[in-house]
């Protein structure tokens, strides 16, 4: 008759729980599989099957009784940095949304706004447009190899402990969103420059040509400017996004 106790449960249990954990609390908050439209029974087999790939990689975890207060923490402590490294790629992907604002902002375009069903919130045209193309991005410069990487990694950086609140102290998340900002302008700054040089030959033939209705021919021309720049520099966001992405990822490393 086979039998077993319960450490030996525990042993077998141990390597893959805790990684599983931490890669489903990325999942349910990482931009582009956290949508409604991806099921959940993907996310749980799709973090199954990372956590039991990694297992070569992961450092030895040490058996945590699960049914105790320091099994609880352990269960929190992943749970914090899955959904940190999420909100970390969610901040990327805010960021170039928020440079969609700022040029559609300068373009004339902020009154095209509609309801995104998947954020249920009202995002411009332009900022939707970014965020498309950005969630594409993700995909093909693979962002999501470098995020299996960097969760794997985490392991090294942040083993499985009882405390929890030893990983917020040394990463301070609650400061990354100042990047949404410096990144957001850093990506907007060409765009917003090509637009405020058109803005100023416009206020130049307003002066030199006063007999002309500067208000019906200015805004075509600044739309216009404003589809060229983004079709020009849209090619370009590969670098800023990988950069930033790196960055952030960085900090579980």
């Amino acid at each position: 008759m086979l039998t077993f106790t319960e450490a030996q449960v525990l042993a077998w249990v141990t390597p893959i729980l805790w990684p599983f954990i931490r890669i489903l609390a990325l999942f349910g908050s990482l931009p582009v599989i956290a949508q409604r439209s991806v099921p959940l029974r993907l996310r749980i087999g799709l973090a199954f099957l990372i956590a039991f790939c990694a297992q070569a990689t992961i450092p030895p975890i040490a058996p945590i009784e699960l049914a105790s207060s320091a099994g609880f923490l352990a269960v929190v402590q992943q749970v914090l940095i899955g959904v940190s490294m999420g909100f970390a790629v969610r901040i990327v992907f805010t960021a170039v949304e928020f440079a969609g604002e700022i040029i559609g902002l300068q373009m004339g375009l902020n009154f095209a706004a509609f309801f995104n069903p998947m954020t249920a919130s009202s995002d411009t045209a332009v900022s939707r447009f970014f965020g498309v193309s950005v969630a594409w991005l993700f995909i093909v410069t693979g962002g999501h190899l470098m995020l299996i990487a960097a969760v794997v990694q985490s392991f090294n950086a942040f083993p499985v402990s009882s405390e929890p609140f030893a990983f917020l102290r040394a990463v301070e998340p609650h400061r990354w969103g100042a990047e949404i900002f410096s990144l957001g302008l850093w990506i907007a700054l060409p765009m917003v420059a090509m637009l405020l040089f058109t803005n100023l030959v416009l206020g130049v033939i307003s002066r030199v040509a006063q007999q002309m209705n500067i208000f019906a021919i200015g805004f075509p021309i600044t739309l216009g400017v404003g589809l060229i720049g983004v079709m020009m520099t849209l090619p370009m966001m590969q670098v800023p996004f990988t950069m930033a992405l790196e960055k952030m990822l960085a900090h579980f490393q």
